[in-house]
């Protein structure tokens, strides 16, 4: 629903406001965004966060700032809606398995995009074979791998892997068992782009992409502003609820959660502090809503350095951190301890950490495990984080870390940080023996905390390789008979544990903060993390 103006005059004055704000880059505030029209019903709104964006070119990104924002600019074949599990259709009518290995998906007709092209088959496919092309360090091409060729350093779409027998007709023949696939099909890796706009072997800058989906993109300017409008053009079942949806960025949590109590902010979503939240929470202004969660917060050891490379080394870790004191002094209780790389609540979920290592910290256990294999001690360790993109409690988490390992005398443990971009880049040169990283469902499935982490390196790229575990993963995609797949997930978590590629840490919850005008946040705060910005309005 629109703000509603008291007087036409009012009214005229406040959407040319808008409509300058849109052009200079800067967002109206909140108590006075309108609706620029386009048929949507409610009034604009603006977005507060303090995620970092890597690109939008879906071939770019492969983290929660990027992916939610393509998820508005773009269709993908199939979504998963809002607090649901199972894959409805979106570009696609119908996207079905004729076996393990062989998808067809049915388009839905008249498609097109923004700017008035033919959304077809074509546009599917070469949106997949780019994607995989580009291979882009930060990007999500490692989830389409039942379709590549499999060769690093010459990555490409798989001979026959994706079929178009007509415009409106795309079919996939996996290179493996993989009734994960269709899930896949639901990412933003997955989003459809323009073949004729797109390049096929670079990413496109960020303020030229063009989507299908039910915002278009008016303005972007990096680490500041993105301002949406509704897509005149989509037909699907994800219609823009606002005409104009403005996204502001700030650099930490303190001056988001200024902007969001001087309604500068309608909404205030990853990240403020669980101090933040209490605080607020107990003020009573502004609404604090919880929605289900399926965050994971966990530690990645790089195999490339002389520390990270030696299992002992990253076993003593696993037996020296304590959880419960990082949940209770880092997150003030707001975060559960996790001691498995999948979450409760995922099919085939178990403790395996806590199985191998307790629940508490085990010095003498870590100390022996390190004179058994030879090491001397202290351990040197870099510990590397991020200080903008999980937000300031994550410089908490890796100066408590640091410290509990070093009580133990037997590691000489040091932070060092950077920002999210080029924290990508650094951890993958191996600037850190361990490195903090958080994760939030591609897809709601075991797999999905499995196949990015424990895969040959990983999305990552720490160096980890076990056969073992390759062969499992491999089957348990596969797997249809239930029982036998949660049997093997469990082996998975299991070796896991053994090895210690990384440590898991914590899972948290989805929250955001809105004033009393907002309708629809609730609803989207689910365990995929996706914040359907089109779903989201604001009444009078």
């Amino acid at each position: 629903m629109n703000i509603t103006s008291r007087t036409a005059r009012a009214a005229a004055g406040i959407l040319l406001a808008a409509a300058l704000a849109g052009c200079s880059g800067q967002a109206p505030s909140a108590s006075t965004s309108a609706s620029a029209g386009g048929g949507a019903a409610g009034g604009d709104w603006i977005l507060g966060t303090t995620e970092t964006v890597t690109a939008l070119d879906p071939a770019g990104a492969y983290d929660v700032a990027s992916w939610n924002l393509q998820y508005s600019l773009f269709q993908q074949l199939m979504v998963i809606p809002a607090n649901g599990s199972t894959e409805a259709p979106d570009a696609a009518s119908s996207c079905t398995y004729g076996d393990a290995k062989t998808i067809t998906c049915t388009l839905q007709s008249g498609l097109k995009f923004s700017n008035g092209h033919d959304l077809t088959s074509s546009d599917v496919k070469f949106s997949f074979e780019r994607n995989i092309k580009i291979a882009d360090p930060n990007g999500a091409s490692v989830l389409l791998s039942s379709i590549s060729n499999g060769d690093e350093k010459a990555p490409a779409l798989a001979d026959g892997a994706i079929e178009t027998p007509d415009a409106t007709t795309v079919v996939f023949h996996l290179n493996k068992a993989d009734l994960t696939f269709i899930k896949v099909l639901t990412t933003a890796a997955a989003s459809i782009v323009d073949e004729e706009v797109f390049p096929a072997d670079k990413l496109l800058a960020d303020d030229q992409v063009v989507g299908s989906g039910p915002l278009m993109l008016e303005s972007w300017t990096k680490g500041d502003q993105a301002v949406f409008k509704a897509n005149p053009a989509y037909t699907g079942d994800r219609k823009a609820q606002s005409a104009q949806v403005y996204v502001k960025y700030y650099k930490d949590a303190s001056p988001l959660r200024q902007a969001v109590e001087n309604n500068e902010v309608d909404v205030a979503w990853r990240e403020l502090t669980p101090t933040d939240y209490a605080d607020l929470t107990s003020k009573g202004a502004l609404d604090v809503i919880q929605g289900e969660g399926s965050s994971f917060r966990y530690w990645v050891w790089q195999l490339a350095t002389d520390a990270g490379k030696q299992k002992a080394v990253r076993q003593a870790a696993a037996y020296l951190i304590d959880r419960e004191a990082i949940a209770k002094d880092s997150y003030d209780g707001t975060v559960t301890p996790a001691y498995s790389i999948v979450p409760a609540g995922f099919a085939g979920h178990k403790e395996s950490f806590k199985d191998v290592y307790g629940a508490a910290p085990d010095a003498d256990a870590a100390k022996k495990v390190l004179a058994d294999a030879g090491i001397a001690t202290p351990v040197k360790l870099t510990i590397g984080y991020t200080d903008t993109h999980y937000g300031p409690n994550a410089v908490d988490e890796a100066t408590q870390l640091a410290e509990q390992l070093n009580a133990s005398g037997l590691f000489d443990a040091k932070t060092d940080h950077a920002e999210w971009t080029q924290y990508q880049t650094l951890y993958k040169q191996n600037a850190y023996d361990l490195f903090i990283l958080g994760w939030y469902p591609d897809f709601l499935d075991a797999d999905n905390y499995l196949s990015p982490f424990i895969v040959d390196g990983g999305f990552f790229k720490n160096h980890y390789s076990n056969a073992e575990v390759n062969k499992l993963v491999e089957q348990e995609v596969g797997e249809t008979d239930t029982a036998k797949r949660e049997q093997i997930i469990g082996q998975l978590q299991d070796l896991t544990a053994q090895d210690v590629p990384l440590i898991p840490s914590w899972n948290g919850k989805n929250v955001a903060v809105a004033n009393k005008t907002m309708v629809g946040v609730k609803d989207t705060l689910d365990p995929t993390y996706i914040f359907r910005l089109w779903s989201i309005s604001k009444k009078a």
